[in-house]
């Protein structure tokens, strides 16, 4: 059975299409990412799939349930972290999720093993009775995360989960992540907006932009479609970038060329170094080339490919 399957599933907010007749299927166990910048419908379609939005049209079914008709069934299947914390600050990490256990009707009968279980899992059996107050950022997004699993869910969904920590808290929260997927079996649907943490986290990644779903496959295929690099080549004036990428479009092994202001990048399709080609052609043609690089694909190289536009690190939804 798949986790999750969507079927052109659609948001509209007045003349607003923020999800647009998107379809998908998750399988289970795996980690699926939406990858996309602020307003691309990632934290719509989660709200959809986890029942608290109602689509346009379209259908979906989280754990073989439709996310309509059988929406108290799919709230007993899924986690969920929203990317605003919603956490009392002025009760301890076990009290909270003592008083979450209730709201989830988890029996009486096992209610303490499972919520030193969810506490276990993310690092905090430790402070489990210091006030979240005193939690910094990461400790309090683990908290939310225990609180996720408190259920036992089938589905997590993980909407921008690391949003503002630090570099090194950040990939706490990933392995953290990675290893409620592997040790309990936890389909998990990840939004976010850095490419670090698609690449690391997701078995296969989404690009979602304007509400539409522009490429999906596993992090290593969508980098291996751009080719067997990307040279990066700066000007001294954008003109001059404009100028040489009409020099360059002529050539076989320019797969795509972007232009952001003064600087070119090329996905190159052949393999071999390309960058003694680009400056004797500069030479050529009398143009001064500034810098000149050359490195393997990122998914940040996808994005910008499929796009059009780089994913700014700081834009979130």
């Amino acid at each position: 059975m798949k986790a999750i399957i969507a079927d052109n599933l659609t948001k509209i907010y007045g003349h607003l299409v923020a999800v647009d007749h998107i379809s998908f299927e998750v399988e289970e166990g795996e980690v699926f990412g939406f990858l996309g910048a602020n307003g691309a419908g990632k934290t719509s379609t989660v709200m959809m799939l986890a029942t608290a939005l109602n689509p346009s049209s379209g259908m979906a079914t989280v754990c073989g349930y439709d996310i309509i008709r059988e929406r108290d069934k799919v709230r007993e299947s899924i986690g969920i972290v929203f990317e605003d914390m919603s956490l009392d600050i002025n009760l301890t990490a076990k009290e909270n999720l003592d008083f979450h256990a209730i709201l989830y009707h988890l029996p009486k009968k096992g209610r303490d093993e499972r919520v030193s279980q969810a506490l276990g899992l993310v690092g905090l059996t430790d402070k489990q009775n210091i006030l979240v107050k005193y939690y910094s950022g990461g400790m309090q997004r683990r908290l939310e995360i225990a609180r996720g699993m408190l259920n036992s869910p089938k589905v997590l969904f993980l909407d921008e989960p690391t949003l503002g920590l630090d570099v090194q808290t950040r990939r706490l929260l990933w392995d953290y992540a990675k290893r409620l997927n592997k040790e309990a079996g936890t389909t998990i649907l990840l939004n976010t907006h850095y490419v670090e943490e698609a690449d690391y986290l997701c078995d296969r990644v989404a690009i979602l932009e304007y509400g539409k779903i522009v490429m999906v496959d596993t992090p290593t295929a969508l980098k291996d479609s751009l080719g067997s690099s990307v040279l990066s080549i700066r000007f001294p004036q954008g003109a001059l970038a404009s100028e040489f990428a009409g020099l360059l479009n002529g050539m076989s092994w320019v797969k795509k060329i972007h232009q952001h202001d003064a600087q070119l990048e090329l996905s190159v399709g052949n393999k071999g170094m390309k960058i003694p080609e680009v400056v004797r052609l500069a030479r050529k043609h009398g143009f001064v080339i500034s810098s000149i690089g050359e490195h393997k694909p990122s998914l940040e190289d996808v994005f910008m490919h499929y796009v059009g536009k780089k994913l700014r690190g700081e834009e979130h939804e």
